[in-house]
């Protein structure tokens, strides 16, 4: 990224644990981009106001209406006098606000009307929001151009580095062998099934070496997260779910691997920080310097990999399960999934019955195609309702 170079953004979900980082990366490097807008959930007013104000941003949407006369009052006391739209729709405008990269951030599935506002606007989309191309997967790609979408996962923004390192033939399916994705294998790795039935909501929110908001942490205890993400690299790389593989790396260093035909395989390696992979995306093609510390070489490191437990963590297995069925499938198990965590949150379902209702809500579940918003967030609903009633 040059430094005379000057590129809007705008942050979807800027309270979050995605949109903080994003906006530190920016505040990091004045001159170098300019937040056109920001959008929340509402929850946290205050904080959503300092932003506005900090980055003298044109538009703040809630999601929530309830939460607008609060933001107001704050956006007021900070000296900020942003447009303030509210509900889905204002965060939908927000979403195709005149800017070069929406930056999605928002957790769930409620991402997914907004990746896809934003990809029809033209924007290019920096995707923290890897459920709204899981549960749209038909729609997103049907409207994304090449290129158009920069992963912001650290483990898909690792192969998409790799296959870039990789030079001529990289991006050739044929040349690719598989895809490895990493998985730190969470606070429960080496533990049994039957060892996880008295884990509570405190210990599994404990994540060994990432710090992120409550669902993602609690999906990266089930490996429920690992599973989503094996469907997001089919997406995004085109690559059947026999050429895709989960590997336990607990050190979180090495984020993900292409293995090539040849033998060869590449990796990407830094600390595990989540600045990086976002300022990739917002810095694309180029790279932002001191986004985030190197590796220290001075320092003896060890670093182990060894396969993953299905019979632990079944999630991985049933995600491929609803890659391969399509359509609606992946909704299903996303949408379960959120509402079973939720209950749990509650301390009102065991920790292994997550998965175990997700895999009897999916089960049930008869697969259409997934050609429209609504028939996705019908089914979204169902499963929902669905994982409610099995929980009750």
């Amino acid at each position: 990224m040059h430094e005379e170079t000057l590129r809007s953004v705008v942050v979807l979900g800027s309270t979050g644990s995605v949109g903080t980082q994003a906006l530190d990366v920016i505040a990091a490097r004045p001159g170098g981009f300019r937040v056109a807008a920001l959008a929340a959930g509402g929850g946290k007013v205050e904080l959503l106001a300092r932003q506005a104000a900090e980055f003298g941003v044109e538009a703040v949407a809630v999601a929530d209406e309830a939460a607008v006369p609060a933001l107001k009052d704050a956006l007021a006391a900070h000296g900020a006098r942003p447009a303030v739209l509210a509900g889905p729709e204002g965060v939908a405008e927000v979403a195709a606000w005149p800017c070069d990269t929406v930056l999605n951030g928002i957790t769930g599935a409620l991402g997914l009307t907004s990746t896809l506002v934003a990809l029809e606007a033209g924007r290019t989309l920096a995707l923290a929001n890897k459920e709204s191309l899981i549960i749209g997967g038909p729609l997103v790609k049907r409207l994304a151009k090449p290129g158009q979408i920069l992963p912001v996962d650290s483990e898909h923004s690792a192969l998409q580095q790799c296959l870039w390192a990789s030079g001529p033939g990289g991006h050739d399916p044929d040349s690719v062998k598989r895809l490895v994705v990493t998985a730190s294998g969470g606070p429960f790795r080496g533990m049994k099934r039957a060892e996880m039935a008295g884990v509570t909501p405190e210990m599994a929110l404990a994540h060994p070496t990432w710090s992120m908001g409550p669902v993602i942490t609690i999906n990266s205890a089930t490996l429920v997260n690992k599973g989503l993400e094996v469907i997001e690299a089919h997406l995004l790389f085109d690559l059947g779910f026999d050429r895709i593989e989960v590997v336990v790396h607990p050190q979180s260093i090495i984020h993900s691997m292409v293995e090539y035909v040849d033998g060869s395989t590449i990796a990407q390696a830094s600390p595990p920080d989540m600045r990086l992979p976002i300022a990739l995306a917002l810095g694309h093609p180029g790279r932002i310097p001191g986004a985030a510390r190197a590796i220290d070489w001075t320092t003896a490191h060890t670093w182990t990999f060894e396969p993953l437990d299905d019979a632990a963590f079944p999630s991985v297995a049933l995600a491929r399960h609803v890659g391969s069925a399509g359509g609606t499938a992946p909704a299903v198990y996303n949408a379960a999934n959120e509402a079973c965590v939720e209950v749990f949150m509650r301390g009102a379902l065991p920790f292994p019955a997550i998965v175990d209702t997700v895999a009897k809500v999916v089960e049930e579940h008869r697969v259409t195609p997934a050609d429209s918003v609504d028939e996705v967030l019908a089914a979204d609903a169902w499963a929902r309702a669905r994982a409610a009633e099995l929980t009750t």
